[in-house]
C-alpha cells in the first residue's frame, strides 16, 4: 500500500506527534511513520510531547525512534506532508519526481477542501492517489493562503504551554487528515483507544 510521509526537522516533536495521533484517530486504518530533515537517528520522543500525545489518545510507546529523511523514503511515499514549506522542499530535493506528491500538511488539507466535494474516499491504492492528484491539480488555481498559513511552527525549546498550543494545532490538522483519508469517522481529541478500520498508508513528520 502507498505511504503517507510526514516530514519535519528533528523528528522529536511535530512529526512523531502527527504519526501517533493519526494512528489513534484512524484506529490504524492509516499506518503512520515519521522522519526529520536533520534528525539524529535513534532518539526517543521528547518527554513533554509524549505526555501531551498520551493526553490526546496517542500511544507514545509506539514511536520507533527518530529517523533522518532519505530519498528512498520520499520515493516510495504516496503522499509526503511537511510541517513547514522547508520540509516539503527538502523532500523534493531528495527525490524530484515526487514533486506532485509533496505538500505541507495544512497545504494538502486546504487544497483538498477547495478541490473536492464530499471527501476523497478511502485511503489506499487509487483512493489515496486520486486524493493526491486532486490536491496537486489545485496548485496555481487556489487562492494563496495567509502568510504562514500553511506552516506548523516548531515548538522545540519553548515552554510547555507553547508546546501544548503547537500540539493542539497539529492534532487539529491530523484529525482533518484522518477524516479525509480513512474510511472511518475521525475520533475526537482526547479519546483513548482507537476505532477500527482497514486500509494502510505511512506518514512521516517531525
Amino acid at each position: 500500500m502507498p505511504e503517507v510521509l510526514f516530514v519535519c526537522t528533528g523528528n522529536r516533536y511535530r512529526s512523531p506527534a502527527a504519526e501517533l495521533l493519526l494512528t489513534a484517530r484512524t484506529g490504524g486504518a492509516v499506518r503512520a511513520a515519521s522522519a526529520g530533515t536533520r534528525a539524529v537517528p535513534g532518539h526517543g520522543l521528547d518527554a513533554a510531547t509524549a505526555a501531551l500525545v498520551r493526553e490526546r489518545g496517542g500511544e507514545p510507546g509506539a514511536f520507533a525512534g527518530t529517523r533522518r529523511l532519505t530519498a528512498p523514503m520520499v520515493a516510495r511515499a504516496g503522499l509526503v506532508l511537511g510541517m513547514e514549506t522547508a520540509h516539503r522542499e527538502a523532500a523534493v530535493r531528495l527525490w524530484p519526481a515526487a514533486l506532485r506528491r509533496c505538500f505541507t500538511l495544512r497545504e494538502f488539507l486546504r487544497l483538498s477542501a477547495e478541490g473536492t466535494a464530499g471527501g476523497a474516499g478511502p485511503a489506499g491504492g487509487a483512493g489515496l492517489a486520486a486524493a493526491v492528484e486532486r490536491a496537486a491539480a489545485r496548485r496555481g488555481a487556489a487562492p494563496p493562503p495567509p502568510y504562514d498559513g500553511d506552516e506548523l511552527a516548531d515548538p522545540g525549546g519553548l515552554s510547555v504551554r507553547a508546546l501544548r498550543r503547537g500540539l493542539a494545532a497539529t492534532d487539529t490538522a491530523v484529525t482533518a487528515l484522518a477524516a479525509l483519508l480513512a474510511p472511518v469517522v475521525a475520533r475526537p481529541a482526547g479519546a483513548s483507544g482507537a476505532a477500527g478500520a482497514s486500509g494502510a498508508a505511512e506518514v512521516v513528520a517531525r
